[in-house]
């Protein structure tokens, strides 16, 4: 859930025939325009990336579950940290203004065309998801979505994926799975999946043309 560094790395083979690719999310398929941190400055300045760090100190637990209101413990945040900006504001333009990429969401439709199961593998707490599965639309985009806070664990653990395998009803074998992060990635390893390191770049059709290769050294043809 954070800016990260972009890197395209082909993935290790894997023995077992692929039968399903499990996507993450953001920086994979959404991104927030701009960054986090230039969605935060108009409403706190300079107090932007502490306000951020602050706030991602908070969410973190709630990515493996809980109930905790997190927009409502932005308010006392926003005022710690100098801001008299509302919290729905600001949680709206930070939070809410994640966009998914077009050209990453047609390769995820052209794997399902080609006869695959696919899936949503992300850490994210509660709030969050509501806005991916009902406005982005990704209980439609995907047969299967694995989120942290319902699995009650978050990657990079092995668990959440050996779990994520279980709910879409398959052996980790034969899951592919494509994440931005590298520690994800290798989490994903551990548990018995192939994996892609592979990192969206909006304004690169090169990426895309790489994500592609990828899939196919995997025996994902499109």
């Amino acid at each position: 859930m954070r800016d990260a560094d972009p890197c395209h790395a082909v993935g290790e083979m894997n023995t077992a025939d692929v039968r399903h690719v499990l996507f993450d999310a953001d920086g994979v398929l959404q991104h927030l325009p701009g960054g986090w941190y230039a969605a935060a400055e108009p409403f706190l300045g300079e107090s932007s990336e502490a306000f951020l760090h602050a706030a991602w100190a908070l969410e973190s637990p709630l990515l493996t579950g809980g109930d905790v209101d997190f927009v409502a413990t932005l308010e006392g945040l926003l005022v710690e940290h100098g801001s008299s900006a509302s919290t729905a504001e600001v949680y709206a333009a930070v939070w809410g203004t994640v966009e998914t990429v077009a050209a990453t969401a047609e390769v995820i439709r052209r794997v399902r065309t080609a006869g695959y199961g696919v899936h949503l593998g992300t850490n994210q707490a509660a709030h969050r998801s509501h806005l991916m599965r009902s406005t982005l639309g990704y209980d439609d985009l995907f047969d299967v979505s694995c989120y942290s806070y319902e699995l009650g664990v978050a990657k990079p653990d092995p668990s959440f994926f050996r779990r994520a395998a279980d709910l879409i009803g398959s052996e980790p074998g034969e899951i592919l799975f494509v994440d931005d992060s590298a520690k994800n990635v290798e989490g994903a390893r551990s548990a018995g999946m192939s994996a892609i390191h592979w990192t969206l770049d909006v304004d690169d059709e090169l990426a895309m043309a790489a994500l592609i290769a990828q899939l196919a050294t995997h025996g994902v043809a499109l």
